[in-house]
């Protein structure tokens, strides 16, 4: 039997929230990521790593704040705590996989590609983990060219969204690339949606109680968890940020040398001035031929 699937039950607000919280999530760890490359290598550790869990919270939470207007007629939906919070934790690792590269190698082509593939793999597995969590009496079943093009989105739009990062400078840019990281992800999201058939298989005789036939937690449950954990790391993320305006405007720290990046492995090569000895005439900034004049004239006087 086909269940009747409705994505939108709350109309626009659960599309337009999730996407502001892609956004939000994107624009701090965009931040972060380009703040990393005016940073000494101690301190651009920790720039990605906070750039990691950013982005990654801003996708778990946009997921489910979209989830929440999604609702399957004929049962009810519950959640698997540990495959949902799994879904959490593979998106950070694997959208830091992505940020750390192109931290470390930079702006170069095979960095961004590299970087923004892992990172849209990191998405699209995130959105697939926290399907794969839903309880309901009923299984999935995925149109696979709907599934390709979903992973595809998330893919370009990262590695778009990475280059604006890390290439472009100024608030603006900054703003256009958070927006290209949320298209990713919404993008990514309802096309994974669009892909998906539910077929019921409920028992013959239902309970009064449909929850009984689902043990986990309700959506209403996962609300809280979703909120206040993810949401603590965008604030740290927007609370850090807030005292470096050097991320926000993509301009270098007052530390750092143009040409080149603070802590580069390559500083030892730096060719420097050579000490001049304390008797040579440039070293006091006279010239020999008139140091020598000075001296003819002292003869003639005396």
């Amino acid at each position: 039997m086909q269940g009747t699937v409705d994505g939108f039950t709350y109309g626009l607000v659960t599309p337009v929230a999730a996407f502001l919280m892609a956004a939000l999530g994107a624009a701090l760890g965009l931040r972060c990521t380009t703040r990393s490359l005016h940073a000494t290598r101690s301190c651009r550790v920790g720039w990605l790593a906070l750039g990691s869990l950013s982005i990654g919270s801003g996708v778990w939470t946009m997921h489910f704040v979209a989830m929440t207007g999604f609702t399957v007629q004929e049962t009810p939906i519950s959640y698997d705590k540990p495959l949902t919070f799994a879904g959490l934790a593979v998106a950070v690792v694997m959208i830091g996989i992505g940020i750390f590269i192109v931290g470390y190698r930079g702006a170069t082509r095979m960095a961004l590609i590299t970087g923004g593939t892992i990172t849209g793999l990191g998405i699209a597995s995130m959105h697939y983990l926290g399907m794969a969590g839903m309880r309901m009496a009923a299984r999935f079943a995925y149109d696979t060219p709907l599934v390709v093009l979903s992973v595809l989105i998330a893919g370009c739009a990262a590695t778009g969204a990475l280059w604006a990062a890390v290439t472009l400078r100024g608030a603006l840019s900054g703003l256009g690339a958070s927006i290209l990281m949320a298209v990713a992800v919404t993008g990514m999201h309802y096309t994974g949606m669009a892909a998906l058939d539910v077929h019921l298989h409920l028992p013959p005789t239902l309970p009064s109680d449909l929850s009984a036939v689902l043990p986990g937690d309700r959506p209403a449950e996962m609300i809280g968890p979703m909120l206040v954990g993810p949401g603590c790391f965008l604030l740290l993320a927007a609370v850090v940020l807030l005292f470096d305006p050097g991320a926000v405007t993509g301009e270098p720290g007052p530390g750092h040398r143009p040409g080149r990046r603070p802590g580069d492995h390559r500083d030892h090569l730096v060719p420097q001035p050579r000490p001049r000895p304390r008797n040579d005439p440039h070293a006091r900034g006279r010239h020999p031929r008139s140091t020598a004049r000075e001296g003819t004239g002292r003869a003639r006087y005396r």
